[in-house]
């Protein structure tokens, strides 16, 4: 538990500890937990598309649940497959790492463990301004997480993630227009709130 308390707190010694032993080869068959993560990160980002599209009405009323089951999922497909080329891209470019791109993949799925916490939402209801949040705490992770294992500058780190989290985003915005404006009005709620507070 103070593992995981650590890890929100974004401390680096236990991302190190975290990330070193769950890469070491001798350990963990690496391959077989890169299909986990693979497939446990595209579920969650699939159940957030689907929370954004349960917002939107209109969809609800005129396609067939096969269809929007089709379209989120070439949604998630495209907009990872972008994150993934985008962050490798800028990995190269910023910070010259080559050699090790399944280690630093593999490190930023794991840090992408805030996208759990969308699972509360099937039991309680929360604004939708709570995926922006869980947007910002994952790249604030992967940020860490990158930072920890490349041994870089903190701002090469958020400018590589903050690219492929764009490109991600942009490439979501391009096949569902709808969750653009979705996230906008939940943005705007979530400045009021602070506003009252």
């Amino acid at each position: 538990m103070i593992i995981f308390i650590d890890l929100i707190l974004h401390r680096p010694k236990v991302y190190r500890h975290v990330l070193s032993n769950a890469i070491n080869p001798e350990t963990v068959n690496i391959q077989h937990l890169l299909w986990k993560l693979v497939f446990a990160y595209l579920l969650l980002d699939s159940y957030r598309s689907l929370l954004l599209r349960r917002v939107d009405n209109k969809s609800s009323f005129y396609e067939s649940s096969f269809l929007i089951c089709l379209k989120v999922l070439i949604s998630v497909l495209s907009a990872n497959a972008a994150f993934i080329l985008s962050f490798a891209i800028a990995a190269k470019c910023l910070l010259n790492e080559v050699s090790r791109r399944r280690d630093i993949m593999l490190g930023i799925l794991i840090s992408s463990y805030f996208k759990i916490f969308l699972l509360a939402m099937l039991v309680w209801e929360f604004p939708m301004s709570v995926i922006f949040i869980v947007d910002i705490l994952i790249l604030t992770s992967n940020t860490m997480a990158l930072e920890v294992m490349t041994e870089s500058s903190t701002t090469r780190c958020i400018a590589v993630c903050l690219i492929a989290h764009l490109v991600r985003f942009l490439v979501g915005q391009i096949l569902e227009p709808t969750t653009f404006l979705t996230q906008l009005g939940s943005l705007v709620h979530l400045s009021s709130l602070f506003r009252i507070a």
